[in-house]
């Protein structure tokens, strides 16, 4: 009997396909995705492994230069994952997939090995899909079939693999050992959420090349943007590589934010200047490591929720033709898809095979592509474990015990499009969350909309209502005003109205539900008062954000008046409607825009009070019986139950720092300078008393954002007790002296 060496050297020579071309040797199932290493005898190649539960056969597809399809089949099935080792391919070798499995779609079998596919796994893609619209080759089903109502169900058997990009062989052996992360305390962040081709298009400070890449974000002209502005983290729209949707395609639109991932490992290749076998991987790093040595963190906004394939008339293009039902939630019809993302499917995070890929993912990128966090679109949806949200859901479960994810930044977009979605609050201790509470309760007061006053007290003072349960702090709100989705910060007060007609759908997409004010004229206008105005109101809006506890979030270009002509879903626009205009701060109003945001976030900076570690209570801190917060009313008196209650378009908000609840770095109790501010809305200037002793003897003027140029505000000192003529819709911030 022969030893069990010499067993295994025949069954491996068994499958070593004779003649000439490459060989597959069994190689491991795990890592998942193409990975190089050295195999058996000294011999290099690459291991490739692809979870495929339900398949009959897996075939991988390797591609030369010029376009020279090779199929190897993978005939070892461990746990359902196909793998190889192909010895002698390396680095920048792209590869697909071909997936046999049965036709079926009636019960959700959408295999079809005519279909080139994406690794789930791929580091990098190379190639992108039609410009004029997606061929009839990458549907799995005959999308041209005259009898619509069973188009998706009947297979076509065209070949794909000339038509879809192709993933791509990455070696990367970076140990981040030169890397400093910044590690920003939650508390202590501002986020800038930017796009990274929009930031830098049209910047004048860096090379023409390297503008709209990751290179030009990490360029010093880019980065020091960021620094004198004073923001600590740059939140970017997503960077995962991902597809256009066909009906974009066809009006020559692409999908610029990029919501509509395929490769959840892979960097956009659209924004590497470098090339796009492989070098994207470098090109992202070395932008992570520029913002890093500038002390700025990295956030992703990722898109774990739906992928590019859409619903059942959508392309077949990876997750779907290698296992429909494994990686998709589908109705008790299973030849439909559950949708609560809006975009035609969603990942079913409860299967073990999707949450492996999504926490692969993430750990991916915090360890291998050093980023510092995540902000997760439509997060309801990841957070349902069957039908309903579950805030015990396993992917929940799983961020929150595992040892890498749970030290990253976790923000939650806490609401998706299904039954139930709204979830704002609800996340568990870890979590922080976009709060469009925030976003509504300040657009609302500053166009005379609310009915009292009891909202903004709630979002100025850090939203306890929502967060101060289960240990959570002030910082699991994310304050914002403006997000890439909706009106830039210069459209809400210049249009009532949505003006989305370049997107080609007739003006019916986008919100209707903007909370704006047009300052008295729609759009772009000579008037001077009316854009007078406009800048007042820009001036209250940033203020207000940068003065509220809780972590405030700017959008790329709102500190600078950006517009987008009032198109409220620019998704599709990659052009000048969205891509920053630098030439803006030559215009003297908006200069001052700039400089006023670079002065209230280093005020944030420089005081404790203003960034608080904790909720405030509303109770004295010291036997003089002054508290923590303090509200109110234009003549000078503490705020009622009543007042609260009643009209108002003024409110007083006095902030303790005498004891903020923590300690410095020598373990001293941190005290700070205390402020009043003073919100007046009305379109009538107010007569104010400044509260007196004990609250203060006499106030110094910070800034009044009823003047345009701030750099003549500070210094001014007002006795308490003393009227204060507050200017129509202004905000008033004094330190307390005394």
């Amino acid at each position: 009997m022969s030893s069990a060496a010499e067993q295994k050297a025949v069954r491996e020579d068994a499958r070593v396909p004779k003649g000439p071309g490459p060989v597959v040797w069994p190689g491991a199932p795990t890592p998942l995705g193409a990975r190089c290493r050295v195999g058996p005898d000294g011999v290099a190649g690459t291991n490739f492994a692809l979870w495929a539960g339900g398949a009959e056969a897996v075939e991988l597809c390797l591609f030369d230069a010029a376009g020279s399809e090779t199929r190897l089949a993978l005939t070892e099935l461990t746990h359902e994952i196909w793998h190889g080792f192909v010895p002698g391919v390396g680095p920048g070798q792209r590869y697909g997939y071909r997936v046999h499995g049965r036709w079926d779609p009636w019960t959700g079998a959408r295999w079809n090995p005519a279909k080139l596919l994406l690794d789930p796994y791929a580091r990098a893609v190379d190639g992108d899909y039609a410009r004029l619209g997606l061929p009839p080759e990458v549907y799995g089903h005959v999308r041209d079939w005259p009898q619509q109502h069973v188009a998706d169900t009947v297979r076509d058997e065209r070949d794909s693999a000339p038509h879809v990009p192709k993933a791509v062989v990455v070696q990367d052996d970076d140990d981040w050992s030169d890397d400093r992360r910044p590690k920003t305390p939650w508390p202590d962040s501002v986020i800038y959420e930017l796009h990274v081709k929009g930031f830098t298009k049209l910047h004048p400070g860096v090379p023409e090349h390297l503008r709209g890449t990751y290179a030009g974000l990490a360029h010093p002209a880019a980065v020091d943007h960021l620094v004198r502005l004073g923001v600590t983290a740059v939140e970017l729209l997503p960077v995962h590589q991902f597809a256009h949707e066909d009906h974009l395609l066809r009006r020559g639109l692409t999908n610029y934010w990029g919501y509509n991932s395929i490769g959840y490992f892979a960097p956009h290749a659209g924004y590497s200047s470098s090339g796009t076998t492989g070098q994207q991987v470098g090109e992202f790093k070395r932008m992570v490591r520029a913002l890093h040595a500038a002390g700025i963190e990295v956030i992703l906004d990722v898109v774990y929720n739906h992928t590019a394939e859409a619903g059942e008339l959508g392309p077949t293009l990876s997750l779907k033709g290698i296992d429909n039902r494994g990686y998709y939630r589908l109705q008790s019809d299973a030849r439909r898809y559950a949708d609560y993302t809006g975009c035609g499917n969603t990942l079913h995070v409860v299967q073990p095979q999707v949450l492996r890929l999504i926490t692969d993912s993430l750990r991916y990128w915090v360890t291998e592509m050093g980023v510092d966090g995540f902000r997760f679109d439509l997060a309801a949806a990841l957070a349902r474990s069957f039908h309903d949200v579950d805030m015990l859901s396993p992917f929940l479960a799983v961020i929150a015990q595992d040892p890498v994810l749970r030290r990253v930044k976790l923000i939650a977009e806490p609401w998706d499009v299904g039954n139930g979605g709204y979830q704002v609050g609800a996340f568990p201790p870890l979590w922080t969350e976009w709060n469009d509470r925030y976003r509504d309760a300040v657009r609302d007061f500053w166009r005379g909309a609310l009915p009292d006053v009891r909202e903004m007290g709630y979002r100025l003072s850090g939203s306890s209502d929502l967060y101060a349960w289960g240990g959570r702090r002030p910082y699991a709100s994310v304050n914002f005003v403006t997000a890439h989705d909706g009106f830039t910060l210069r459209d809400l007060v210049s249009y009532e109205h949505k003006h989305n007609e370049a997107n080609g759908e007739g003006n019916r997409d986008g919100t209707n539900d903007n909370r704006s004010w047009n300052c008295g004229a729609e759009g772009e206008t000579d008037d001077p008062e009316v854009n007078a105005l406009r800048l007042r109101q820009l001036r209250n809006l940033l203020t207000t954000l940068l003065l509220s506890t809780g972590v405030p979030m700017l959008v790329a270009g709102d500190e600078m008046g950006r517009t987008q002509g009032g198109n409220n879903n620019a998704y599709c626009q990659d052009n000048e409607i969205s891509w920053l205009d630098w030439t803006l701060p030559e215009d003297p109003g908006r200069a001052q825009l700039l400089a006023l945001t670079r002065r209230l976030l280093a005020l944030r900076h420089r005081h404790p009070v203003l960034r608080r570690r904790a909720f405030f209570s509303g109770r004295p801190q010291r036997a003089d019986g002054l508290r923590d917060l303090a509200w109110f009313t234009a003549e000078g008196a503490e705020m009622t139950e009543a007042d609260w209650y009643a009209p108002a378009a003024t409110l007083g908000l006095y902030l303790s720092g005498r004891d903020i609840p923590g300690r410095d770095a020598r373990g001293d109790q941190v005290t700070d300078d205390s402020f009043l501010a003073v919100l007046h809305a009305d379109h009538r200037p107010v007569d104010y008393v400044l509260p007196g002793p004990p609250w203060a003897e006499s106030y110094e003027l910070v800034l009044d954002t009823s003047r345009e140029d701030q750099s003549r505000a500070p210094g001014t000192v007002h006795r308490g007790g003393e009227t204060l003529t507050v200017a129509a819709r202004s905000v008033v911030l004094l330190r307390v002296r005394g």
